[in-house]
């Protein structure tokens, strides 16, 4: 079980992701990633999900040429949002959780 430090910094990159969505969440996991593996799964975990969900904008923007991605872009957000949430929560709970539909690129 990964001590409350831990779990609160795991939970912090997903959190403060919602601030600033990429250099926050980097600069808690490259801090704390040597000392956690905890830390560093979710940091992976994150980056991974963020680097994904950005692909997933890019083609929904480019099918907005096809008015498809006037939906799939709502849909892409929604997603993110509500799996930043979750992930947070398991994160503080001190669960590991894949989040669905990622591209696992940094292992």
């Amino acid at each position: 079980m990964p001590s409350n430090d831990e779990r609160l910094f795991a939970a912090l990159i997903y959190v403060i992701s919602f601030f600033t969505a990429f250099i926050g969440p980097l600069v808690i996991w490259l801090i704390k990633k040597d000392e956690s593996p905890y830390v560093d799964y979710h940091g992976r975990e994150y980056f991974n999900f963020f680097i994904s969900y950005t692909v997933y904008t890019i083609i929904s923007t480019i099918l907005m040429i096809v008015l498809i991605g006037f939906i799939t872009i709502w849909i892409v957000g929604i997603l993110y949002f509500v799996f930043t949430i979750i992930a947070a929560i398991k994160a503080y709970e001190g669960t590991t959780y894949k989040i669905p539909f990622i591209f696992r690129l940094i292992r």
